[in-house]
């Protein structure tokens, strides 16, 4: 073969080594081996410049050959067709450390492989469900935005690249993905991005992301704004969100306690048509419950209440919430009513069942060849055999050719509705009021603790002594030293309210209910411990009217305590009284022993958890809820001079606003637009309020903040909100500041920099490109 060589200068070669196109394969004296798949190149011509080569990249060569003074250079490089050949194979052979190699080789000859090589490589690398792999398709995805080559990206690869990223716990990067394919208009099905969403919600950020995502795709919808007769809005229809979307990301918003951003989602769903099931009015209750939405739930009660396919658990769930929200707004009279209604209801299908058990006992001694025929053992497997199949193995993915053939997403949809469940079961289990048995509400003990709890706050004795009187009566019944109210009486007496638990002892006695000895020793021996002598005399006295004869433990402590007063004759009267009365050693030693288990950490019944949450419990201020549900009344009707009235007149009655209450007036402001100096104002006075008060900045707050700073321009206050959410480690959507910012003030600050500017101005202008700086645009 015939060489062909040409004189190179230096400027020539330092511009061939820079083209991306080659590489230096060997520097040498001697003539290179000629290599199967490559071919010398047969002439330079001398009328090539000095600085540049023009090398076309369709030739088929790939290998070219200099002669200098110094030696013979060999220019290498491979045939891209090749090239993506190999790709394929090493993704299909899943050699995913030489399929990235040989992709990076690639992006160093020609840029992107070709569309099909890079929607395969996605598919490849979201098949693995590793992180690794997962980040590396992820930029992939953004380099080719960045490079505008967008077109190369396929949908369906992309779906599922966001699914892989979601199963992963990686929802930043999976709904930008989403993001990315509404900003081009490939509209994803819902049915597709459904279980996206479902995996998104399993973490706090995504569960928040969630949230924005419908959000931002229902307002494509709001009012009507598609037509859906026309034939090309098709795809953009099938993206609208659905039931299941919202159950998912409300579910996840109360699992992870942003539940002003799921009031928002609320907000939103007659607004783009969406229907009700009975998932999403259980999830209504806990939303309006947290946020102290008492006159909604109230009015959602009559939905549930005519509701047909409602099950045992959706209606405790309700009903669990209602009485939550009635002790928030310390609606005592309605709470206690709501527990002497379930055990009235309790008592007559007790009884209804008595009867029916008495008729079927008759029908079975009758006919005893029957029942032994029906009452086989398989009666009782009667569990739903598919219980553990709503266990989600998260990582673990359909192929990509099954994901391919899947034209409609019906497994991904399915696959939604389980990942429903499993969250719907989580909400399940934070019910602790109210509890079912044959189908038939009944309160549980922790009601009775927090309703004692808040009567005895409110110092109202009587109702509390006429409830738990009342409860007995409907209640199974029980000993005099066992029931509720003795339990209520012994808590009083451990916690050293002795004036309490004496009141109400009497309204026992008053009511004609009988009580043991065992109230009255514990009660005498706390008097006389306290040395009020007045008070011991008084007990004495409604001890002999009551018929209760006092054990040998009382009277000693009684005489111990005359003989520390140094009254000698008191005592010894006592202890004749004691043996007149013949009255056995040995004490009533039951009290100490509970006391005791309450001391250890011990389960001791309805005492021991009253004791609990008397000690640990934060008293509630149930006037912040009343105003709150003010305030926010005017802030959605954008009357926003009301809702200033309204909050200057909380705080005169000494209530102090929370972040709830701050929230309401910056979105109530946002919505109105423009009022940019009244939000600053008010986040003057939350920062002064936080440093002489414990008030709460949670994550909905601060955002609603930021959102509100960015689309006025007010930098300086922005970065204060980004400098305290990232303080507390709090997550923070930088997408949709990104987009908020290109939007509104893209062109801001682009110039040179004034030669003459302001102190004030220079400090705008610093905040505005820290900010534009930390939302990743340069």
């Amino acid at each position: 073969m015939r060489r062909s060589t040409a004189s190179v200068s230096p400027s020539f070669l330092s511009a061939l080594l820079s083209c991306k196109h080659f590489s230096v394969a060997r520097i040498c004296r001697c003539p290179p081996p000629v290599y199967g798949t490559h071919r010398w190149v047969c002439g330079i011509s001398d009328s090539l410049s000095n600085n540049t080569l023009n090398a076309s990249s369709s030739s088929p060569y790939r290998l070219m050959l200099f002669s200098t003074m110094a030696g013979t250079i060999l220019v290498q490089a491979r045939d891209p067709a090749k090239l993506n050949m190999e790709i394929l194979n090493a993704i299909d052979e899943r050699r995913y450390i030489d399929t990235w190699k040989l992709y990076e080789q690639h992006m160093q000859m020609e840029g992107f492989p070709r569309k099909s090589v890079v929607n395969r490589l996605l598919a490849g690398f979201a098949e693995t469900l590793d992180v690794k792999w997962l980040e590396k398709a992820y930029a992939m995805v953004e380099q080719a935005f960045e490079e505008s080559k967008q077109n190369l990206l396929e949908k369906e690869p992309l779906i599922y690249l966001s699914l892989g990223l979601a199963k992963c716990g990686l929802p930043v990067p999976a709904s930008t993905i989403l993001r990315k394919l509404v900003e081009t208009e490939k509209f994803p099905p819902v049915t597709a991005w459904l279980a996206i969403l479902a995996h998104m919600s399993q973490t706090a950020p995504g569960a928040y992301l969630a949230a924005e995502l419908i959000l931002e795709i229902g307002y494509l919808f709001q009012d009507g704004r598609v037509d859906p007769r026309k034939k090309s809005n098709a795809p953009l229809i099938a993206m609208k969100p659905n039931t299941t979307a919202f159950n998912i990301a409300l579910a996840g918003c109360l699992l992870f306690c942003t539940t002003r951003k799921a009031e928002q989602l609320l907000d939103i769903m007659p607004r783009i048509c969406v229907k009700t099931d009975a998932n999403l009015l259980i999830v209504m209750a806990h939303i309006y419950e947290r946020n102290g939405r008492r006159e909604e739930l109230k009015k959602l009660q009559r939905h549930i209440d005519e509701a047909c396919n409602l099950t045992d658990i959706q209606f405790r769930q309700f009903y669990n919430c209602l009485l939550t929200c009635h002790l928030k707004f310390g609606d005592l009279d309605s709470a206690s009513n709501m527990v002497l209604e379930m055990l009235r209801k309790a008592k007559d299908a007790r009884n209804s069942l008595a009867v029916a058990t008495l008729v079927l006992e008759a029908a079975r001694n009758d006919n005893r060849a029957f029942t032994a025929r029906i009452s086989g053992p398989n009666l009782s497997q009667n569990e739903p055999e598919g219980s553990h199949k709503d266990r989600l193995i998260e990582h673990q993915i359909i192929s990509y050719e099954e994901f391919s053939r899947d034209r409609n997403f019906v497994k991904l949809g399915n696959e939604a509705k389980e990942v429903l469940l499993s969250l719907l079961a989580k909400l399940q289990t934070q019910v602790e009021l109210i509890t079912t048995e044959h189908g038939i509400l009944q309160p549980t003990e922790k009601i009775y603790v927090k309703l004692v709890k808040a009567f005895l706050e409110a110092g109202k004795l009587k109702d509390l002594a006429r409830f738990l009187i009342k409860a007995e009566k409907e209640d199974s019944p029980v000993s005099n030293d066992d029931s509720a109210l003795v339990h209520v009486i012994k808590s009083c007496i451990s916690l050293g309210w002795l004036d309490q638990a004496h009141d109400l002892l009497d309204e026992m006695r008053f009511a004609g209910v009988r009580t043991g000895s065992s109230v009255y020793a514990s009660l005498l021996k706390a008097y006389c411990k306290a040395n009020r002598l007045r008070e011991v005399t008084s007990l004495l006295r409604d001890a002999q009217k009551a018929g209760i004869q006092l054990d040998s433990s009382c009277y000693d402590t009684l005489i111990q305590s005359r003989v520390l007063q140094q009254d000698t004759q008191g005592a010894l009267d006592l202890f004749k009284e004691m043996k007149e009365a013949k009255i056995p050693g040995g004490g009533n030693p039951e009290f100490e022993q509970l006391v005791e288990g309450c001391a250890g950490n011990a389960e001791a019944g309805l005492m021991a958890k009253l004791l609990r949450e008397i000690r640990e419990g934060q008293k509630l201020d149930s006037g912040v809820h009343d105003w709150n549900n003010v305030i926010h009344f005017f802030c959605k009707k954008r009357l926003m001079a009301d809702a200033e009235k309204a909050l200057a007149k909380m705080r005169s009655l000494g209530h102090t606003p929370n972040a709830q209450t701050f929230h309401s007036m910056v979105t109530g402001y946002a919505a109105i637009g423009g009022k940019y100096i009244e939000v600053t104002e008010l986040w003057g006075e939350m920062k002064s309020l936080a440093s002489s008060a414990p008030i709460k900045f949670d994550q909905e707050l601060l955002d609603s903040l930021l959102y509100t700073f960015v689309r006025g321009g007010f930098f300086v206050r922005a970065n204060e909100v980004v400098n305290m959410m990232e303080k507390g480690n709090m997550f923070i959507d930088k997408y949709k500041y990104r987009t908020l910012y290109l939007k509104y003030h893209k062109t801001l600050y682009k110039g040179k920099t004034p030669k003459f500017q302001t102190e004030s101005q220079l400090k705008k202008r610093e905040a505005a490109l820290s900010f534009k700086k930390w939302i990743g645009i340069c």
